[in-house]
């Protein structure tokens, strides 16, 4: 191979790990990330950093919040994610663990993840009832009137929490869905304190449920661990006995390599 090959190559090499290791500082980062931000820890060339940048937006790995400055997560990037956690040989021990929760629950029990300004559903046991609501793997539902979606928020900056839910369209789904904006903040700085949220017939009625955050070594949640279950076979104070045992399946959920 001829030296100005050698040099290409080394330069295509070296663009690729760029790359990769500005996604991981996106990935690993508290806030969102400006250039200026990224270039502290990777200490590339200024110029280099935006290009690169450029190039992950353009492509959907990134995308830019309101401000046009900083830089978050984009929706190609979350289903890369997806795909990899959703590998057999990472899925078969957390869907063992979830399992044995649906098992001791005797409900259906799901994982979810954040994307955009919905929850989507990244695992989930069945439970062997008859009478069962229909989310399969996939499904997508809101964040303000779930008890995914608002675990997810009460996770978020008191800033961050109240810019989100300013932007959200709180439509009613149920009598009991909560469309005042300033009524779900105050109930998501209650979730924030106590550490699990509920659905009290929000989203679907004659369902309710109860989820919990899984959170990485940082503390910082990544996914939410919930079950739903239909008001005639458990009210809402019986759900609220399992958050325990969903609390425990969490920290289990959390130590896999799959969910570092």
């Amino acid at each position: 191979m001829s030296s100005s090959n050698n040099r290409s190559s080394k330069e295509e090499g070296g663009s690729l790990l760029r790359l990769l290791e500005i996604l991981e500082g996106i990935a690993q980062a508290d806030r969102p990330q400006s250039a200026t931000d990224l270039n502290e820890v990777l200490r590339y060339p200024k110029a280099t950093i935006h290009r690169l940048c450029g190039v992950l937006e353009r492509e959907g790995f990134l995308e830019r919040q309101l401000d046009g400055k900083r830089l978050v997560p984009g929706p190609r990037l979350a289903t890369f994610v997806q795909g990899v956690l959703s590998h057999e040989r990472f899925r078969i021990p957390r869907h063992a663990i979830l399992k044995r929760l649906s098992e001791e629950i005797g409900e259906t029990c799901n994982i979810a993840l954040p994307r955009g300004s919905e929850m989507i559903y990244f695992d989930r046991v069945q439970t062997h009832w008859p009478l069962q609501m229909q989310l399969p793997v996939g499904s997508e539902v809101p964040l303000y009137c779930t008890s995914a979606g608002k675990i997810y928020l009460s996770s978020l900056s008191k800033k961050r929490r109240t810019l989100v839910v300013q932007r959200l369209t709180l439509e009613p789904h149920t009598p009991q869905t909560i469309t005042d904006s300033a009524v779900l903040e105050q109930e998501l700085e209650i979730i924030s304190k106590q550490g699990y949220s509920t659905d009290k017939e929000e989203f679907i009625e004659g369902m309710v449920c109860v989820g919990v955050p899984i959170s990485d070594e940082r503390n910082r949640l990544f996914a939410t661990l919930s079950f739903h279950a239909p008001t005639s076979r458990m009210s809402l104070s019986e759900a609220t006995t399992f958050v325990p045992t969903l609390q425990d399946a969490a920290e289990q959920l959390a130590q896999l390599p799959a969910l570092d």
